[in-house]
């Protein structure tokens, strides 16, 4: 069987890093992802996917990720159910195993001012080779 998530987008708020009793770290976050299509008015929707970062990684993930960054997120979905005022909830999610941070550390977020410039992050800007590092494909 194989369960494989694939995705990019940008965090919808700040990741929520807590702990289990036993000491376990976990990060909750929400990405937003862009459909390769547009709506009847030609605009872009997103779906808001839940994710779940355990241990260091979430972690990593609480300390380096902010509201409006880019991230990629390899990982599974998992589902799961509770009981909550006598009803059963659903929730499906995405349990990270890695998470990609996709912009520089200074890079221009939604909550920064408008007159700070941007940094270039494109690896082609300044026709460069962006695999001439010899790292495998």
């Amino acid at each position: 069987m194989i369960n494989r998530v694939i995705l990019v987008g940008r965090l919808t708020r700040d990741p929520e890093l807590r702990y289990t009793p036993s000491g376990v770290a976990v990060a909750n976050f929400t990405l937003a992802v862009n459909r390769p299509f547009t709506n009847q008015e030609g605009e872009r929707e997103a779906d808001f996917i839940q994710v779940i970062a355990w241990r260091k990684l979430g972690e990593n993930v609480a300390e380096y990720l902010k509201k409006g960054r880019l991230a990629g997120v390899d990982g599974r979905l998992q589902t799961r159910s509770y009981e909550k005022n006598g009803r059963r909830v659903y929730v499906t999610e995405v349990v990270a195993e890695s998470v990609q941070f996709l912009e520089p550390k200074g890079a221009r977020t939604s909550e920064q001012a408008p007159n700070e410039s941007p940094i270039n992050d494109d690896p082609f800007a300044d026709g460069g080779d962006p695999f001439a590092s010899g790292d495998p494909i």
